[in-house]
């Protein structure tokens, strides 16, 4: 799948750098990106985006220094200078593209006012589809981050063709700072995301038995709302062997999915004698019970997709079709597309995307807490309105 990466904003700038790292790395031309923002700073801080690739927007307002967590300003921003940020769009190519993913951290103001914007435009000129990876903050980030975040998704669901959530929440270690986390988390979104888009890509080993291309992920992903992705990593051949092909940086997942935490997810020898049928199903199960990129209530989504990365020798077309089965048994939908996508690897990888949630604890959490900071805002006019026209009649009756 050809995905253009649009970066917005210091999060989604960073995400897009390392998603282009990875394809270098492996030698890849499936990705290309942009980065925006406000602030000069965050721009010179990224590696492999090329310099004529870095769009600043908002120097008249706010002379490269960002728009700080106004997201109000973010967005007017992004709408002042939509027809700059297309051009740069043009400039780099988008002929043969299949998808946009916009990038952003929704706590902030850049990514999370632009974001929405840029979606909005993005579908009203291209025929591809437009997606949005967005990041929610951890409740310990801040009161106005989670405002910023529960204002900018509410827009950008109904922008964007599909809202793919990471909560950062969800996946910061006990006693570990939210600032600390950013590089292993980007690292978590990189690698899932990373294998899901690169479905169909011709390897090697050649194409999978079931190919995943780019638009059975389309399909999957129409419904719009959002959606969550699962993944699970086993190994595939004895770990002293696997070990000394990760580090060594040969096959697909030594540069792109690397090996697992070992307390987070345990590591399964599927060489052994086991069937290799129930070992896939049981890494698909695990994908999908396991930590999702948003928690949330897997039997409420509509639509699924299963896709099963590694060696050709560890592949089993019974294992993806009945791992397909199990998980249209455990969702609301009935649609649940998958297939299996060789590499060079000393890893076996289960992605389950899970389409256009219905329930989700985080999110439900966000809207409500937006809700009341709108009551909040509407009691506090109320009160500077009765306080004005107390100080306005006192006169009148001394």
């Amino acid at each position: 799948m050809r995905v253009f990466f649009i970066g917005f904003g210091q999060a989604g700038g960073k995400l897009v750098d390392m998603f282009l790292a990875q394809d270098r790395k492996l030698g890849s031309t499936s990705f290309r990106g942009i980065a925006i923002n406000t602030a000069r700073t965050d721009l010179m801080g990224i590696r492999y985006i090329p310099m004529e690739d870095r769009l600043l927007i908002g120097q008249t307002m706010v002379k490269g220094h960002g728009v700080g967590t106004d997201n109000v300003t973010g967005a007017k921003v992004a709408a002042d200078e939509i027809d700059t940020i297309i051009s740069a769009v043009d400039r780099r190519g988008t002929h043969d593209v299949d998808a946009f993913v916009v990038c952003a951290g929704l706590g902030g103001g850049t990514g999370s006012g632009g974001a929405p914007v840029l979606c909005r435009h993005l579908k009203r000129i291209y025929k591809e589809p437009v997606y949005a990876l967005g990041i929610i903050p951890a409740p310990e980030e801040g009161r106005l981050y989670s405002l910023n975040a529960a204002r900018s998704l509410s827009t950008l669901v109904n922008e964007a063709d599909n809202v793919i959530v990471f909560d950062n929440s969800a996946w910061k270690n006990d006693g570990e700072s939210v600032k600390s986390a950013y590089e292993r988390l980007n690292e978590e979104i990189v690698r899932r995301f990373g294998v899901l888009f690169r479905a169909g890509e011709v390897s090697k080993y050649g194409v999978g038995e079931m190919v995943v291309d780019s638009s059975e992920i389309i399909n999957t992903l129409r419904g719009g709302g959002i959606s969550s992705v699962g993944y699970a990593i086993s190994e595939a051949i004895p770990r002293s062997q696997a070990s000394k092909q990760s580090s060594s940086g040969k096959g697909l997942f030594g540069g792109l999915i690397g090996k697992k935490d070992k307390k987070n997810e345990p590591h399964v020898d599927i060489a052994s004698g086991e069937d290799k049928s129930a070992k896939i199903i049981g890494l698909v199960r695990r994908a999908m019970l396991g930590r999702l990129t948003l928690p949330c209530d897997y039997s409420t989504a509509e639509r699924g997709l299963v896709l099963v990365a590694g060696p050709p020798s560890e592949l089993d077309r019974k294992g993806v079709e009945k791992s397909k089965s199990w998980v249209e048994e455990n969702i609301a939908g009935v649609e649940v597309r998958g297939g299996d996508y060789p590499v060079d690897s000393g890893y076996v990888a289960a992605v389950v995307l899970l389409a256009t949630i219905g329930n989700a604890p985080r999110i439900r959490e966000l809207m409500e807490l937006a809700k009341e900071a709108k009551e909040e805002v509407v009691k506090s006019r109320e009160r500077s309105v009765n306080t004005m026209f107390e100080d306005a009649i006192d006169p009148l009756f001394e």
